[in-house]
């Protein structure tokens, strides 16, 4: 029986640094269609953007694509996406949440990372991340980096994240990629969960996983895609995608 997968895109307008991100425009087409656009790529058929207000489902909707209204209070886009799956009535085996704000997106590595969890039976989580090549992004607390333990082919067990840099000593730091996919039975597992005291710390929601002694496999791929945060992360999206 072919195992069944859906990709949740989580969008709101709120945001401190960039207010209206979702609906922002980028050559003639708002952000968060371009990132439905990537998702399509990929060859799954069912996508979902999960928004917290209407104006982003109207937006969907004119576009023909499916949106799915959820509570604007959720505190996480891992909450948004799970009233959205939820509210599809549907039942999928693996879940793809694919943030809002990568319109440049390459669409290939979202199969990557399916591939690894249909690869990893203990796999709950399936995330990426890229060698970082700027030295800057070494001690940038933006950049999240990825603690895994190495295999040969580019995949291995997260043991950490974090916003410090490490490992220490000579060797690659990883550049955490924000895009997850989820075994059903983990996302229901981990939705439950409190808050953790190093999630807290460090404000990374994957930490929780790690703390509750869930399995996040990370595959290694060959670059970051560009996060919109700013608007010269915007000017930087519509050269890219021009």
């Amino acid at each position: 029986m072919t195992k069944k997968t859906a990709i949740f895109i989580p969008a709101r307008m709120e945001s401190t640094r960039l207010p209206g991100k979702p609906l922002a425009n980028i050559n003639g087409r708002a952000m968060i269609l371009h990132v439905m656009d990537r998702a399509k790529e990929s060859g799954i058929k069912d996508v979902y953007i999960a928004c917290a207000e209407q104006e982003i489902a109207d937006e969907v909707k004119i576009a023909g694509g499916i949106a799915i209204l959820t509570d604007p209070a959720h505190p996480s886009g891992t909450d948004r996406i799970y009233e959205a799956l939820k509210k599809t009535g549907k039942q999928y085996d693996y879940i793809v949440n694919v943030q809002g704000d990568l319109p440049s997106l390459n669409p290939q590595i979202i199969n990557t990372a399916l591939e690894v969890m249909k690869k990893f039976k203990d796999a709950d989580i399936v995330t990426l991340a890229a060698v970082i090549s700027d030295e800057e992004e070494k001690n940038n607390p933006n950049v999240v980096k990825a603690v895994v333990s190495p295999r040969k082919d580019k995949i291995g067990k997260a043991l950490y994240f974090t916003r410090a840099t490490a490992p220490h000593g000579e060797g690659e730091l990883l550049h955490h990629i924000g895009l997850y996919v989820y075994r059903k039975a983990a996302l229901d597992k981990f939705v439950k969960l409190s808050p953790s005291p190093l999630e807290k710390r460090e404000k990374l929601e994957q930490l929780r996983a790690l703390e509750n002694g869930m399995n996040i496999y990370v595959v290694t791929v060959d670059t970051v895609p560009l996060g919109v945060d700013t608007q010269q992360d915007l000017e930087k999206a519509r050269k890219i995608m021009k």
